[in-house]
């Protein structure tokens, strides 16, 4: 293979035109050869400021060189010191504005294809049975993790590496939050590569019990006074979804991307020997542009639709990554920007028979920074539809909160906890990721996890 040192090495994808109509994953990853061939690219920088872009500080230089040297298994050894999820991050974490964001090949070409290459790494350890190591002595404390997301699992993970008798209650049927409900299977594969995952986490030592609500029958008060934990952390995720409290919402047909998703992800109801059915629209409209409304809107053109984005800002300001823009354009998806509903048009019967948009412009800068959206009168029109997905983004559910003596939270219901450890107001209660900082990345909630897992440890050291 010839190699361009100033342009990556690129990745093999699925025809769009194909993966528009499957639920098979689209990147297929590197091979050796081209792992081995996108290594060499990297400077091994003395300062890597890589390291300081990724949120759980894998060691991407040492990593890398042992990719050049062809010796894989290290290279998942290195990786699995500070990510208990590699095959997952190598797949869905925004690598452009973190590690890749800040790699010094970037500044004259082309950033080094890190996540890529973390993905080969991890997929080879999995499929040659590498597992990882636990070496610490038991200790004798048990911790509870509530929670069996990409923060729980990252959290219980690193206190199961120091010793720790680590349990995760999950409130689903299976483990992996939102890494198995939220996120498509083209995405990022179930069997292939969530369970394996999640599996690994087990391998250390970790026991997770499915079905379980904290709030409800149990309590954090309960784990504490009747079962015996010493410390709990809290990475309940966010999975209240927002709505527009627009006229129509409450039609037939009008979903969240959080029911939507989890419909077809975890209860698999894009398949036909699955007795979970959705109901299927031949013209959809989703509200929203971020990495949900793009996962919604690909999902939902698989199932054979018609399918609009209807989000009130540019292109430009679309907070969805730009693969997934890229990818979802590919594929058909329209997108209708600088618009925003104002009405779900309903029929007699109570369902969704289309939706009234405004067009917008944009104005001053909003708190973020973003240019603020502003209506153009008489600019309104419909579009015909018979579904609409809300993806505005989801808060905490506060049933933890609303159950736990002494637990601070602030006025969007989440919950407050210093970000150096995880400590939260109530002693020996940690938490962490979308329950704490509202809906983020997946990588972001890894990192919450690591530095409770280091609080913990403090705490009942």
């Amino acid at each position: 293979m010839e190699l361009d040192m100033m342009k990556k090495v690129p990745v093999r994808e699925q025809d769009p035109l194909v993966r528009a109509k499957n639920f098979e994953e689209v990147c297929l990853g590197y091979n050796e050869e081209e792992a081995r061939s996108e290594s060499m690219r990297c400077l091994n920088c003395k300062n890597p400021k890589c390291v300081e872009g990724c949120p759980v500080s894998i060691d991407i230089p040492g990593f890398i060189a042992k990719v050049k040297e062809g010796d894989f298994k290290e290279a998942a050894a290195i990786i699995a010191e500070s990510s208990a999820l590699p095959a997952v991050c190598g797949r869905v974490c925004p690598q452009e504005s973190q590690c890749e964001g800040k790699c010094i090949r970037g500044i004259k070409g082309e950033s080094v294809s890190i996540g890529k290459l973390e993905r080969f790494v991890a997929d080879w350890a999995r499929e040659n049975g590498v597992k990882p190591e636990v070496h610490a002595e038991k200790k004798d404390k048990k911790v509870a993790v509530i929670g069996s997301g990409p923060s729980g699992l990252t959290c219980a993970g690193d206190l199961a590496k120091m010793g720790y008798d680590v349990t995760i209650f999950e409130a689903l049927h299976k483990a992996g939050g939102v890494l198995v409900y939220g996120i498509p299977e083209f995405r990022l594969p179930k069997d292939k590569v969530v369970e394996p995952e999640v599996e690994n986490v087990r391998a250390l030592g970790v026991k997770i019990e499915t079905d379980v609500v904290i709030g409800k029958a149990v309590t954090i008060d309960s784990l504490f006074d009747e079962e015996g934990f010493d410390a709990v952390y809290i990475a309940s995720g966010a999975g209240l979804p927002r709505f527009m409290n627009i006229p129509g919402e409450q039609a037939l047909g009008v979903y969240s991307a959080n029911e939507f998703l989890t419909r077809n992800n975890l209860m698999k109801a894009f398949r036909e020997d699955y007795d979970t059915p959705i109901a299927r629209g031949k013209k959809v409209v989703v509200v929203g542009g971020g990495n949900v409304a793009m996962d919604a809107a690909r999902t939902a053109l698989r199932l054979g639709a018609e399918v609009h984005v209807v989000y009130r800002r540019s292109e430009k300001e679309l907070p969805a990554r730009a693969e997934e823009v890229h990818h979802a354009k590919e594929e058909g998806i329209i997108f209708d920007l600088l618009q925003n509903p104002v009405e779900i048009l309903e029929n007699e019967d109570g369902w969704v028979r289309g939706i009234r948009i405004i067009k917008m412009e944009l104005g001053e800068p909003d708190e973020s920074g973003r240019r603020s959206p502003v209506e153009i009168p008489g600019s309104e029109y419909e579009i015909e539809c018979d579904t609409v997905i809300m993806s505005l983004g989801t808060s905490p559910n506060p049933l933890i909160s609303s159950t736990t003596k002494g637990l601070e939270t602030n006025r969007k219901k989440c919950i407050v906890a210093n970000e150096e450890d995880g400590a939260t107001s109530r002693k020996g209660v940690f938490a962490g990721g979308d329950a704490v900082s509202g809906a983020a990345t997946v990588i972001l909630a890894m990192g919450a996890g690591r530095a409770a897992a280091r609080g913990i440890d403090r705490y009942l050291s």
